[in-house]
């Protein structure tokens, strides 16, 4: 069986649906907090355990007979390394015989601090003797869609990037690469990068937006604070404002640019363009 963590989340929702057209729902466990936000997994036939991450016992009982696992970092920063060591402590002792784990894009040598947890994530995974994946993954285009409607609203993008070319990719894309290397076999100690074919800068995600709207968009870079400080102003959580602030100056510097084309060879296609999503928005 085939466990999967975080599955009713964004980039979990996704990968299920790609497991499900190649591998049987009753072969597939869901790892859930909130078994009622599963209900539409189990009405497909997928396998649905209740576990919190904080709780190691609850996890081990909801990987039992589970021969691999699929860990999508949790979506709780500064929680990450606790809630991980659990998950991995669980798979322990109920025996998994391999882990794919969501990392971040070149994360033993990136400049964002996001990237603190993943590598320590990846030290315990190398600690606990299980054979394992790491799926590095690049940013999310919609990460920065997300400001989209508000750029188009005000004809400002912001954000502290500078120059830094963005390999994104779409939650679809990463999910597509992740549901491979779990459901097959002989991938084992592969440390795979994870990015979009073509790398973009804020200022061409700007015009990309002006250009499909019709409308007047310019980019607008900010310093890391005052950047950080927008964010707040819009409702944004202190510590979620501050990591997004801190990822640009990381972009700044390269940290979300990869050129190696790993994930579309993964998958079999390109990746989705940022033409493609932008168009997907509007």
């Amino acid at each position: 069986m085939i466990a999967i963590t975080g599955a009713t989340g964004q980039l979990g929702q996704h990968v299920v649906a790609n497991l499900l057209k190649t591998t049987a729902a009753d072969q597939l466990v869901a790892v859930v907090r909130n078994p009622a936000k599963a209900e539409a997994l189990s009405q497909k036939g997928v396998v649905v355990r209740q576990a919190d991450y904080g709780d190691e016992a609850a996890l081990t009982k909801a990987l039992q007979g589970v021969d691999k696992l699929l860990i999508i970092s949790s979506s709780e920063v500064g929680q990450r390394a606790p809630q991980h060591r659990n998950i991995i402590n669980a798979a322990k002792a109920a025996g998994v015989k391999f882990i794919a784990y969501t990392s971040l894009l070149h994360a033993d040598t990136s400049p964002l601090g996001l990237a603190d947890e993943h590598v320590a994530t990846e030290k315990m995974l190398a600690d606990s003797g299980i054979p394992y994946a790491l799926l590095r993954n690049g940013w999310y285009t919609e990460n920065y869609l997300a400001s989209a409607p508000a750029a188009l609203e005000h004809g400002v993008f912001i954000g502290a990037a500078g120059e830094g070319k963005i390999a994104s990719a779409t939650r679809a894309d990463y999910a597509a690469a992740a549901a491979r290397v779990i459901a097959e076999d002989g991938h084992a100690g592969k440390v795979y990068e994870l990015a979009g074919d073509h790398g973009w800068t804020l200022s061409e995600l700007a015009a990309e937006l002006a250009k499909q709207s019709g409308k007047n968009v310019v980019y607008q870079n900010l310093s890391q604070a005052d950047f950080a400080a927008a964010l707040k102003s819009v409702g944004l959580p202190a510590g979620l404002a501050d990591m997004l602030a801190d990822s640009d100056i990381g972009a700044s510097k390269g940290g979300l640019f990869d050129d190696s084309h790993t994930l579309s060879k993964l998958i079999g296609r390109p990746s989705t363009s940022l033409a493609e999503s932008v168009k997907g928005i509007l």
